[in-house]
C-alpha cells in the first residue's frame, strides 16, 4: 500500500514539473467605436467595403504569468467615406509552466489568440448593433497558418540579411 502512494506522489511530482498550461482571466482592455458621419450614415445606401487588421502581442508579467492581447480593427468604408471604425483589444493572463524557446512563442501566439478570438468576435458584434448598425460576421482565423507565415518571413528576411552582409 505505501509503494502505491509513493508510486502516486513521485507520478504527481512529475506531473508538477511538466508543462503547465492555465487561463487566469480573460478581458477586454480596450474598445474603440467611432461613426464619423453620425446619422448621415444612416440615411444612404452604402456599398461597404470592410477592411480587417489583426495583431498579437505578448509580455511576460510575472514568473509563468503572460498577458496576451489580440487585436482587431476593423474599418468600413463607402467609396473614401468612413461609415464606422470599430477596434477591440481582447486580453488574457494565463500560466505558463515548462515550455520554452520556440514552443512558448507558439502557444501565445497560436494557443492564446485562439482562445481571445470569440470573446473579440462577440464585443465587436455586441458594439455594432448597439451602434445600430448589422453585426460584422469576423471569419475564422487560422493562426497556425499566421505563425507558420510569420516563421518563414522572419527566416527570410535573416538569410536575406545574411547574403547582404557576406557581400560587403
Amino acid at each position: 500500500m505505501t509503494d502505491n502512494n509513493a508510486a502516486s506522489q513521485e507520478a504527481n511530482k512529475e506531473n508538477a514539473a511538466g508543462p503547465n498550461f492555465a487561463v487566469q482571466r480573460l478581458y477586454l482592455k480596450d474598445l474603440s467605436f467611432e461613426t464619423p458621419q453620425g446619422p448621415a450614415a444612416f440615411q444612404k445606401q452604402w456599398k461597404p467595403k470592410v477592411n480587417q487588421d489583426l495583431s498579437t502581442k505578448s509580455a511576460k508579467m510575472d514568473d509563468n504569468i503572460y498577458e496576451v492581447a489580440l487585436r482587431i480593427t476593423v474599418t468600413v468604408k463607402d467609396e473614401e467615406e468612413t461609415i464606422y471604425l470599430i477596434e477591440v483589444e481582447q486580453a488574457g493572463l494565463f500560466t505558463i509552466k515548462g515550455i520554452d524557446g520556440p514552443q512558448l512563442a507558439q502557444v501565445l501566439n497560436v494557443t492564446c489568440a485562439s482562445m481571445l478570438l470569440p470573446y473579440a468576435r462577440e464585443a465587436i458584434d455586441s458594439t455594432l448593433i448597439k451602434g445600430s448598425f448589422p453585426p460584422l460576421m469576423i471569419p475564422p482565423i487560422n493562426f497556425d497558418a499566421l505563425f507558420a507565415n510569420a516563421l518563414k518571413q522572419a527566416s527570410e528576411a535573416e538569410s536575406e540579411a545574411k547574403s547582404e552582409a557576406n557581400t560587403h
